[in-house]
Protein backbone atom coordinates (compact mmCIF):
# COMPACT_ATOMS: atom_id res chain seq x y z
CA UNK A 1 0.00 0.00 0.00
CA UNK A 2 1.07 3.38 -1.06
CA UNK A 3 2.49 5.05 1.92
CA UNK A 4 0.70 8.58 2.98
CA UNK A 5 3.65 11.15 2.76
CA UNK A 6 4.49 9.13 -0.46
CA UNK A 7 1.41 9.93 -2.03
CA UNK A 8 2.27 13.70 -1.74
CA UNK A 9 4.59 13.63 -4.43
CA UNK A 10 1.78 13.95 -7.04
CA UNK A 11 0.27 16.99 -5.47
CA UNK A 12 3.47 18.55 -7.30
CA UNK A 13 2.64 17.85 -10.78
CA UNK A 14 1.53 20.08 -13.56
CA UNK A 15 3.47 22.95 -12.04
CA UNK A 16 7.25 22.36 -12.51
CA UNK A 17 7.53 26.21 -14.20
CA UNK A 18 5.29 27.99 -12.37
CA UNK A 19 6.91 27.21 -9.33
CA UNK A 20 10.43 27.43 -10.01
CA UNK A 21 9.76 30.67 -11.49
CA UNK A 22 7.97 32.24 -8.29
CA UNK A 23 9.13 30.30 -5.37
CA UNK A 24 11.56 32.67 -3.53
CA UNK A 25 15.37 31.20 -3.51
CA UNK A 26 17.08 29.90 -0.53
CA UNK A 27 18.51 33.23 1.43
CA UNK A 28 22.31 33.19 1.23
CA UNK A 29 21.44 33.76 5.10
CA UNK A 30 20.23 30.37 5.53
CA UNK A 31 22.97 28.39 4.00
CA UNK A 32 25.53 30.97 6.39
CA UNK A 33 23.33 30.00 9.76
CA UNK A 34 23.67 26.22 8.41
CA UNK A 35 27.58 26.78 7.94
CA UNK A 36 28.20 28.01 10.90
CA UNK A 37 26.93 24.91 13.21
CA UNK A 38 28.89 22.65 11.01
CA UNK A 39 32.46 21.58 12.66
CA UNK A 40 34.25 21.53 9.39
CA UNK A 41 33.78 23.08 5.93
CA UNK A 42 31.26 20.76 4.22
CA UNK A 43 32.03 18.00 1.42
CA UNK A 44 28.52 16.76 0.74
CA UNK A 45 25.04 18.45 1.17
CA UNK A 46 21.57 16.40 0.73
CA UNK A 47 18.22 18.86 -0.12
CA UNK A 48 15.75 16.79 0.86
CA UNK A 49 12.56 17.33 -1.15
CA UNK A 50 14.43 19.93 -3.48
CA UNK A 51 11.66 20.51 -5.83
CA UNK A 52 13.04 22.45 -8.96
CA UNK A 53 16.24 22.93 -7.48
CA UNK A 54 16.07 26.63 -6.05
CA UNK A 55 17.12 25.48 -2.82
CA UNK A 56 20.30 23.22 -3.60
CA UNK A 57 21.61 25.67 -6.50
CA UNK A 58 21.78 27.64 -3.42
CA UNK A 59 24.62 25.50 -1.93
CA UNK A 60 26.83 25.53 -5.57
CA UNK A 61 29.13 28.52 -3.69
CA UNK A 62 30.28 26.41 -0.56
CA UNK A 63 32.63 23.79 -2.60
CA UNK A 64 30.41 21.09 -1.61
CA UNK A 65 29.14 18.35 -3.94
CA UNK A 66 25.22 18.68 -3.44
CA UNK A 67 22.41 16.29 -4.20
CA UNK A 68 18.91 17.09 -4.11
CA UNK A 69 16.68 14.91 -3.14
CA UNK A 70 13.00 14.64 -5.49
CA UNK A 71 10.28 11.98 -6.15
CA UNK A 72 8.25 14.12 -8.13
CA UNK A 73 10.00 13.46 -11.98
CA UNK A 74 7.74 16.34 -12.68
CA UNK A 75 9.79 19.14 -10.50
CA UNK A 76 12.95 16.88 -11.52
CA UNK A 77 12.91 17.83 -14.97
CA UNK A 78 13.52 21.18 -14.30
CA UNK A 79 15.91 20.78 -11.79
CA UNK A 80 18.40 19.05 -14.14
CA UNK A 81 18.31 21.93 -16.04
CA UNK A 82 20.31 23.05 -12.79
CA UNK A 83 22.67 20.25 -12.58
CA UNK A 84 26.55 20.82 -12.95
CA UNK A 85 29.74 18.98 -11.81
CA UNK A 86 28.97 19.51 -7.99
CA UNK A 87 24.90 19.92 -8.47
CA UNK A 88 23.01 16.77 -9.16
CA UNK A 89 19.95 14.97 -8.22
CA UNK A 90 18.28 12.17 -7.85
CA UNK A 91 14.65 10.38 -7.89
CA UNK A 92 14.04 9.30 -4.39
CA UNK A 93 11.70 9.89 -1.10
CA UNK A 94 13.45 11.39 1.41
CA UNK A 95 12.86 8.31 3.88
CA UNK A 96 14.45 5.78 1.51
CA UNK A 97 17.23 7.93 -0.12
CA UNK A 98 19.90 5.46 -0.79
CA UNK A 99 22.97 7.05 -0.54
CA UNK A 100 26.02 5.96 1.87
CA UNK A 101 25.59 6.01 6.34
CA UNK A 102 26.81 9.05 6.76
CA UNK A 103 27.33 10.37 3.55
CA UNK A 104 26.00 14.13 4.69
CA UNK A 105 27.42 16.96 6.33
CA UNK A 106 23.98 18.86 6.38
CA UNK A 107 20.57 17.31 5.48
CA UNK A 108 18.33 20.42 4.34
CA UNK A 109 14.46 20.50 3.90
CA UNK A 110 13.56 23.47 2.61
CA UNK A 111 9.74 24.44 2.26
CA UNK A 112 9.36 20.33 1.91
CA UNK A 113 9.41 18.81 5.91
CA UNK A 114 5.99 19.14 6.36
CA UNK A 115 5.26 16.75 3.26
CA UNK A 116 7.30 14.12 4.62
CA UNK A 117 6.60 11.47 7.67
CA UNK A 118 8.55 13.13 10.54
CA UNK A 119 9.91 9.88 11.83
CA UNK A 120 10.50 7.60 9.34
CA UNK A 121 12.09 10.65 7.58
CA UNK A 122 14.15 11.55 10.51
CA UNK A 123 15.81 7.76 10.93
CA UNK A 124 16.63 8.33 7.19
CA UNK A 125 18.09 11.73 8.23
CA UNK A 126 20.29 9.81 11.19
CA UNK A 127 21.10 7.54 9.04
CA UNK A 128 22.80 9.34 6.16
CA UNK A 129 24.27 12.27 8.09
CA UNK A 130 27.85 12.18 10.09
CA UNK A 131 28.42 12.67 13.60
CA UNK A 132 28.34 16.53 14.03
CA UNK A 133 26.27 16.53 10.73
CA UNK A 134 23.36 19.48 11.05
CA UNK A 135 19.59 18.93 10.24
CA UNK A 136 17.97 21.91 9.55
CA UNK A 137 14.42 22.12 8.15
CA UNK A 138 14.13 25.89 6.38
CA UNK A 139 9.98 27.43 6.11
CA UNK A 140 8.92 30.28 4.86
CA UNK A 141 5.82 32.07 6.56
CA UNK A 142 3.08 32.69 3.73
CA UNK A 143 2.53 35.39 2.98
CA UNK A 144 5.58 37.20 2.56
CA UNK A 145 5.20 40.92 3.90
CA UNK A 146 3.81 43.73 1.38
CA UNK A 147 0.83 45.50 1.05
CA UNK A 148 -1.76 45.24 3.74
CA UNK A 149 -4.61 45.01 1.10
CA UNK A 150 -2.61 42.53 -0.97
CA UNK A 151 -2.24 40.67 2.15
CA UNK A 152 -5.62 39.91 3.40
CA UNK A 153 -6.48 39.22 -0.19
CA UNK A 154 -3.60 36.64 0.05
CA UNK A 155 -5.14 35.07 3.04
CA UNK A 156 -8.40 35.24 2.26
CA UNK A 157 -7.41 32.76 -1.01
CA UNK A 158 -5.35 30.52 1.63
CA UNK A 159 -8.39 30.11 3.82
CA UNK A 160 -10.38 29.51 1.14
CA UNK A 161 -8.76 26.73 -0.57
CA UNK A 162 -7.82 24.96 3.35
CA UNK A 163 -11.67 25.02 3.73
CA UNK A 164 -12.11 23.19 0.58
CA UNK A 165 -9.10 20.98 1.35
CA UNK A 166 -11.28 19.62 4.18
CA UNK A 167 -14.80 19.42 2.66
CA UNK A 168 -14.16 17.80 -0.95
CA UNK A 169 -13.18 14.11 -0.02
CA UNK A 170 -11.32 13.69 -3.40
CA UNK A 171 -9.06 16.40 -2.22
CA UNK A 172 -9.04 15.43 1.38
CA UNK A 173 -7.69 11.88 1.07
CA UNK A 174 -5.40 12.58 -1.68
CA UNK A 175 -2.38 14.25 0.61
CA UNK A 176 -0.70 14.15 4.32
CA UNK A 177 0.37 17.59 5.69
CA UNK A 178 2.21 17.66 9.13
CA UNK A 179 2.33 20.88 11.13
CA UNK A 180 5.50 22.96 10.46
CA UNK A 181 4.90 24.20 14.09
CA UNK A 182 5.74 20.35 14.76
CA UNK A 183 9.36 20.48 13.57
CA UNK A 184 11.47 21.75 16.48
CA UNK A 185 9.42 18.49 18.69
CA UNK A 186 10.17 15.44 16.20
CA UNK A 187 13.66 17.09 15.69
CA UNK A 188 14.15 16.95 19.17
CA UNK A 189 12.49 13.90 20.06
CA UNK A 190 13.80 11.75 17.93
CA UNK A 191 16.61 11.31 19.92
CA UNK A 192 19.11 11.70 17.16
CA UNK A 193 20.32 14.94 17.74
CA UNK A 194 22.34 16.45 20.32
CA UNK A 195 21.24 19.76 20.31
CA UNK A 196 18.01 21.57 18.69
CA UNK A 197 16.36 25.30 18.24
CA UNK A 198 14.77 27.13 16.11
CA UNK A 199 16.12 30.73 14.68
CA UNK A 200 13.84 33.06 12.74
CA UNK A 201 15.38 35.64 10.19
CA UNK A 202 13.92 37.25 7.06
CA UNK A 203 15.03 38.25 3.46
CA UNK A 204 14.42 40.48 0.82
CA UNK A 205 13.44 39.80 -2.68
CA UNK A 206 12.10 42.02 -6.04
CA UNK A 207 8.39 41.24 -6.98
CA UNK A 208 6.09 42.79 -9.17
CA UNK A 209 2.20 41.62 -9.63
CA UNK A 210 3.26 38.91 -12.26
CA UNK A 211 5.12 37.58 -9.73
CA UNK A 212 2.45 37.57 -6.81
CA UNK A 213 0.04 36.06 -8.61
CA UNK A 214 2.23 33.32 -9.36
CA UNK A 215 3.78 32.63 -6.21
CA UNK A 216 0.41 32.31 -5.15
CA UNK A 217 -0.87 29.49 -8.27
CA UNK A 218 2.89 27.90 -6.92
CA UNK A 219 1.02 26.71 -3.87
CA UNK A 220 -0.06 22.70 -3.94
CA UNK A 221 -3.52 22.99 -2.52
CA UNK A 222 -4.42 25.39 -4.63
CA UNK A 223 -3.17 23.48 -7.76
CA UNK A 224 -4.93 20.43 -7.22
CA UNK A 225 -7.80 22.05 -6.81
CA UNK A 226 -7.29 24.32 -9.90
CA UNK A 227 -6.75 20.78 -11.70
CA UNK A 228 -10.07 19.26 -10.15
CA UNK A 229 -12.62 21.53 -8.73
CA UNK A 230 -11.54 25.15 -10.72
CA UNK A 231 -15.20 26.69 -10.20
CA UNK A 232 -14.61 26.65 -6.47
CA UNK A 233 -11.62 28.37 -6.51
CA UNK A 234 -12.23 30.60 -9.72
CA UNK A 235 -13.82 33.75 -7.88
CA UNK A 236 -11.25 33.70 -4.61
CA UNK A 237 -8.40 33.61 -7.09
CA UNK A 238 -9.75 36.29 -9.50
CA UNK A 239 -10.05 38.83 -6.28
CA UNK A 240 -6.71 37.99 -5.68
CA UNK A 241 -5.17 38.83 -9.16
CA UNK A 242 -7.40 41.97 -9.32
CA UNK A 243 -6.19 43.28 -5.55
CA UNK A 244 -2.38 42.62 -6.63
CA UNK A 245 -3.22 44.72 -9.77
CA UNK A 246 -4.90 47.44 -8.29
CA UNK A 247 -2.45 48.15 -5.52
CA UNK A 248 0.58 47.30 -7.69
CA UNK A 249 -0.06 48.17 -11.14
CA UNK A 250 2.84 47.93 -13.69
CA UNK A 251 5.80 48.67 -10.82
CA UNK A 252 8.62 46.53 -9.02
CA UNK A 253 8.68 46.47 -5.74
CA UNK A 254 10.33 44.16 -2.74
CA UNK A 255 8.63 41.61 -0.82
CA UNK A 256 10.20 40.53 2.61
CA UNK A 257 10.00 36.85 3.29
CA UNK A 258 10.45 36.10 7.11
CA UNK A 259 11.79 32.36 7.77
CA UNK A 260 11.74 30.17 10.46
CA UNK A 261 14.70 27.33 10.56
CA UNK A 262 14.34 24.20 13.03
CA UNK A 263 17.98 22.67 12.94
CA UNK A 264 19.35 19.58 14.95
CA UNK A 265 23.52 19.12 15.07
CA UNK A 266 23.52 15.32 15.53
Amino acid sequence: MEQSCHRNAKRFYGFAEVYDQNRPAMPQKACDLILSYLDAPPRHIVDLGSGTGLSAAAWQSTGASVIGVEPSGDMLAVARKRAGERLTFLQAYADRTGLADGFADAVVCSQSFHWMAPAATLLEVNRILRPGGVFAAVDCDWPPVMDWQVEKAYETLHCRVRQLEQELPDIKKSFTRWAKEEHLRHIRESGYFRYAREIVFDSEEPCDARRLIGLSQSQGGLQALLKSHPEAVEEVCGQFAETVRRVYGDRRFLVRFCYRMRIGVK
